[in-house]
């Protein structure tokens, strides 16, 4: 297993999937020569030649548009949406057609393609370059939505996303393109839909995703020097979401935190909030509870570590739960 970024995580997957099947094409702005903004298409154009990765004009609504013109005709394309809040203006696109084609046709038409969207905050950058906007596309019925906070995750979820049969929206924690893991490309690639257990706990789950799984094990590591066994889920998908995985870890403990950069309302920590409760209510000993993002626009860059859930607000949630307890 060899030390590599999460960006080359990533450019290996759509390599090897671009070298195992010659349906796979790789598009969006400045992905060609340049390799993307964040570099993760990297010599692709060089290797396989401008007809399998190559540059979009600047329009978000045409590309995603074009894909699913190739999708539907036998190819699978990965397109790119440079920064997260890119992608609204192919909005439309993505909620009116990419997600309902399947069932407009009556599954007699699939639409295999992969939208890779660098999303979240935490890289010092302005509006429209930091949104967590995961709630848009898990609300939409008719996507796959993928969230991977690992580098090895990044590069097998990928490569089962470049495989599913239809449309996954695949959400890439651009502040840990450039972090360094361990990632053995030979083993099994990780089933789209099943969440994994980071770290096993008895006091209390911390539910996490994406971006928010580093956190939560830091606060699980800050909590066990404190004298509390807490353990970490990572959901890996949001949907289809793994009830079976995060139920077992909760009702073992009876205590669950979900910890997310979106902001809190209507959010996908507030559906799994209710997923948990509603599943799990008769095995908790205290109010299922949420560390996110304030309810406000993303904030200019010196103020962003306030707003994005850190350990200290992690662990002031662990504390409410032992406090409830106590109330109870």
């Amino acid at each position: 297993m060899a030390k590599t970024t999460m960006a080359q995580a990533i450019n290996r997957a759509l390599r090897d999937a671009m070298t195992a099947d010659d349906s796979v094409v790789v598009f969006g702005e400045d992905v060609g020569p340049l390799g993307g903004v964040f570099r993760v298409t990297d010599g692709l154009t060089r290797d396989f030649g401008e007809a399998r990765c190559f540059d979009t004009p600047l329009a978000e609504s045409g590309i995603v548009g074009m894909a699913v013109g190739m999708a539907m005709n036998g190819m699978r394309p990965v397109v790119e949406m440079q920064f997260d809040a890119f992608a609204y203006p192919a909005f439309e696109q993505i909620a009116s057609h990419v997600a309902k084609f399947a069932n407009r046709t009556r599954g007699r038409m699939r639409l295999p393609m992969v939208i890779r969207i660098p999303y979240a905050g935490g890289i010092g950058g302005v509006e429209h370059h930091c949104d967590s906007s995961e709630a848009y596309y898990a609300h939409t019925p008719g996507l796959t939505v993928v969230a991977p906070a690992t580098n090895a995750d990044a590069y097998g979820l990928l490569r089962a996303a470049i495989e599913w049969p239809d449309p996954v929206v695949f959400l890439e924690p651009k502040k840990h393109y450039f972090s360094k893991e361990e990632v053995d490309v030979d083993a099994a690639v990780p089933p789209i839909g099943r969440a994994v257990v980071r770290r096993t706990g008895r006091d209390a789950t911390l539910i996490a995703y994406g971006p928010s799984v580093p956190v939560a094990l830091a606060a699980a590591e800050q909590a066990a020097a404190e004298g509390r066994d807490v353990g970490v889920v990572d959901l890996r998908s949001i949907v289809p979401f793994d009830d079976e995985t995060v139920c077992a870890e909760v009702v073992r403990t009876g205590r669950a935190v979900v910890v997310a950069e979106a902001p809190g309302f209507a959010s996908v920590a507030s559906e799994v909030v209710a997923r948990v409760t509603e599943r799990c209510f008769h095995h908790l000993e205290a109010p299922v509870r949420r560390v996110t993002g304030f309810d406000v626009p993303y904030p200019p860059p010196k103020l962003e570590q306030h707003h994005l859930p850190g350990v200290d607000r992690v662990l002031d949630a662990v504390d409410a739960l032992q406090w409830d307890e106590g109330a109870a």
